[in-house]
């Protein structure tokens, strides 16, 4: 497969999720031997590892405004972008765009079109629903009409799920343009090392050696409604069970305090933010990996992660995550707020580590087998820009 010289295109502020996607892809398709030049507000591509100080913050990430202005930046952002990725390419003659699909935006289709290469967007949600249904958005006609121009003016779209690919057709996308492409992970940072590791993260929380040790990873919402680990807790046959919190969020402080009126104080445990050099050994810590509720299109890159880990995952049984995890075979699935089914999906765990250990691996090889890696999707990328450059040579 050729190289490629590949304009990655994005308007991320935040150094959240996010910024880990655009991270890990841009190091996948150089590791591949592409060229990649990212064009962006905020730069991404360089992660901020522990021991290092933080940099201060961008004016983009530090600029707070009413949503009306805020979406009004979006629409001239355009203008920004364009110029960007204009200058961009006058230099670096990339042989495609990849842009990060957000709202308001169409400069990567602009510039794609303009200088005469196929445009790759990546999308992770139905931007314009989910902004409307979370009350945010004040331009929705404009919204509205710049989503239908790019999705239909995209060579390709990337949606995350196969229920989020269903909804962009819905909204514009060509269906012969949709392709697939779920999160991943590196598996590759959970060698044997990571274990040793991960003993050290046990004992400096001195968890008994019978704990089975459930871990979330993110940023903590109400509505992910990690209430419902609590309510189990209590349950028969999970007095072994502990909870292990890694990140912070509005529901930590809910939840602590919860805990200590439940009497169960001793058995959840915060650790707080986490620097991605050392998340790994946390994962690795964990008995079980815990999805507690999810939106119903979205790719979640904790789960991956988890599976990349050899840590059986339990995940809300709705159509997204299907697409990844087969009940009883390289994860658990359970019912979607239903704090009884959750505890019957981690009973078997708690009462046979071995089992759990063999679920676990059996993650692992399915997350090998179908390369839900970054690598794996660098390769996807790559084979779609391919089938494009061949069918215009013909």
């Amino acid at each position: 497969m050729s190289a490629y010289r590949i304009l990655y295109h994005h308007r991320i502020r935040a150094n959240d999720g996010q910024a880990v996607h655009v991270r890990e892809l841009i190091a996948a398709l150089r590791r591949r031997g592409h060229e990649v030049l990212e064009c962006a507000l905020v730069p991404k591509a360089t992660p901020v590892l522990s021991g290092r100080s933080a940099a201060r913050p961008s004016f983009w990430q530090r600029l707070s405004l009413p949503r009306t202005a805020v979406e009004v930046l979006e629409v001239l952002y355009n203008r920004k972008g364009r110029a960007m990725l204009r200058r961009a390419a006058a230099s670096f003659r990339p042989d495609f765009i990849y842009e990060r699909h957000a709202l308001h935006c169409r400069a990567g289709l602009d510039v794609a079109c303009e200088i005469g290469v196929p445009l790759l967007l990546e999308v992770n949600s139905p931007m314009v629903t989910e902004m409307q249904e979370l009350r945010l958005l004040r331009l929705p006609w404009l919204a509205r009409r710049c989503e239908r121009a790019v999705l239909s003016g995209a060579d390709r779209v990337l949606a995350v799920t196969s229920v989020l690919a269903a909804m962009l057709i819905e909204r514009g996308a060509k269906s012969e343009n949709v392709r697939v492409v779920p999160n991943g992970a590196q598996p590759e940072r959970y060698g044997s090392e990571v274990q040793h590791a991960a003993a050290a993260v046990r004992a400096r929380l001195k968890l008994a050696a019978d704990a089975f040790v459930l871990g979330f990873v993110g940023y903590m919402r109400p509505w992910h409604r990690l209430d419902l680990v609590l309510e189990a807790m209590l349950l028969p046959g999970l007095s072994p069970l502990h909870l292990l919190l890694v990140g912070s969020g509005p529901a930590l402080p809910m939840l602590l305090a919860r805990a200590q009126q439940l009497g169960l104080a001793e058995r959840v445990h915060s650790v707080g933010e986490v620097p991605s050099d050392l998340l790994p050994p946390h994962v690795a810590a964990f008995d079980a990996a815990l999805v507690p509720a999810i939106n119903p299109y979205a790719s979640p890159l904790k789960l991956f992660d988890s599976l990349a880990a050899s840590v059986p995952s339990l995940v809300p049984d709705q159509p997204n995550l299907r697409e990844i995890i087969s009940d009883g075979q390289n994860g658990l699935l359970f019912k979607p707020g239903v704090a009884s089914s959750l505890a019957q999906s981690l009973r078997p765990l708690v009462a046979d580590r071995a089992l759990a250990r063999k679920i676990g691996a059996q993650g692992r090889q399915s997350l090998l087998e179908h390369r839900f890696t970054w690598d794996g999707n660098a390769e996807r990328v790559t084979a779609m820009v391919e089938d494009l450059l061949q069918k215009g040579a013909s």
